[in-house]
């Protein structure tokens, strides 16, 4: 009767191990062999809050995956700290970059959407008709 109890258990953690994805694959499958399996997995892992772990904690999850516990050697814990310190630095620049790279673009597109409204309007306003 043990082992009964204990494989749902056994199950969630190995799913556990494999992240998200693992538990978004079995939810699939479900679906696929079982609809309700799929169902109760959807509901479960929505319950358990599973779905949206990690949505905003990237850098918690870096710290988890990258090991940040001691290596014994001082010195090159003081490298790998100060070298992720740097990298998630470049990482942060590099998507403050895009943004102001997607807002130009934006801004460039809205630009030429008023630009053609104002030249149909002109065409308009001078009796050409405009095709709508």
């Amino acid at each position: 009767m043990s082992s009964v109890a204990t494989w749902p258990s056994q199950a969630e953690n190995w799913l556990d191990q494999r992240g998200k994805g693992a538990w978004i694959a079995a939810m699939v499958l479900g679906f696929i062999f079982f609809w309700p399996v799929g169902l109760a997995l959807l509901a479960y892992m929505i319950w358990s809050k599973r779905m949206f772990k990690g949505c905003n904690k990237r850098k918690h999850f870096h710290a988890r995956a990258h090991g940040f516990q001691s290596s014994g050697n001082t010195a090159f814990d003081a490298y790998k700290s100060e070298t992720l310190r740097r990298l998630e630095e470049e990482q942060e620049n590099f998507e403050a970059f895009l943004k102001r790279l997607r807002e130009a673009k934006d801004k460039s597109e809205f630009d030429q959407f008023m630009d053609e409204r104002a030249r149909k309007a002109r065409e308009t306003g001078s009796g050409d008709p405009v095709e709508a």
